[in-house]
């Protein structure tokens, strides 16, 4: 009885003084929204007006590309660009549409001026792959390029798809995908230019080939823009012999509900 009553002491202890370190460092860093910086009840939350502030993706929206609709067209209609263009992933889905708060939470979590961000970021994209998990068995980020990966010391995208993969419950391949050239920033590019720069910008590793031959993948990154990136990236994989490829980031760029 007396060894269990010291055990039970010291885990008393031993929470007193996780409660006492927490504490002290809420006093030296205070919560605060990683997106505006007000001051919030606890780490890894936004406050209430950036909260209320993001725009959710939510149905009605194209099977294929995720982009929503103002109405309820049924749920065989796809989108007219995914008509037009076909993509080579099998479905995409983002989190919130790239306004205003979910740009200053992605310029956060990128240049890490608010680590914050990530939990948000990744919490917020969970609800998005969760659609997507029951036919994915393998998760994969979008990586940087090397040099890129230098100047930041982090990738925000393997950040997102850590989380996701612990999540789900998935294996997890950060350094399955390679970029193999330092690309022209995307800013600035109309759609052709955007896609002759990602041309044959990625290869799976080699000795990741086995692991991803197939596999049905979920890539991940962090924001959808015109796709050059995401289907760069997609095409790498199938030419890995990926079964499958499925998408999902945080947000979506450049689109309004189409109806």
């Amino acid at each position: 009885m007396g060894s269990q009553g010291s055990g039970d002491g010291a885990v008393r202890s031993g929470h007193w003084l996780g409660a006492a370190l927490l504490g002290a460092a809420d006093l030296l860093m205070p919560p605060l929204c990683p997106a505006c910086r007000t001051a919030v009840g606890a780490h890894d939350r936004l406050c209430p007006a950036c909260w209320s502030r993001l725009r959710f993706i939510e149905r009605p929206f194209c099977p294929v590309l995720g982009v929503p609709f103002s109405a309820d067209l049924g749920e065989a209609i796809v989108s007219a660009e995914a008509l037009a263009d076909p993509p080579p992933f099998r479905r995409a889905r983002s989190a919130v549409l790239f306004d205003e708060t979910a740009r200053l939470l992605v310029h956060q979590l990128k240049y890490r001026d608010q680590p914050g961000a990530a939990g948000i970021v990744a919490a917020l994209t969970l609800r998005a792959a969760r659609e997507l998990a029951d036919r994915a068995d393998l998760v994969v980020p979008v990586p940087l390029h090397r040099f890129r990966l230098w100047q930041r010391r982090f990738n925000q995208s393997a950040e997102i798809s850590a989380r996701l993969a612990a999540g789900l419950g998935l294996e997890h391949a950060p350094m399955a995908l390679m970029r193999t050239r330092r690309t022209r920033q995307q800013v600035g590019l109309n759609a052709r230019e955007r896609a002759a720069n990602m041309r044959g910008a990625f290869c799976v590793r080699e000795r990741f080939r086995p692991l991803v031959a197939g596999r049905q993948v979920l890539l991940v990154d962090d924001v959808y823009t015109s796709g050059a990136t995401i289907k760069a990236a997609t095409k790498a994989l199938l030419r890995a012999r990926a079964e499958s490829v499925d998408v999902v980031t945080f947000a979506r760029a450049g689109i309004d509900p189409l109806g």
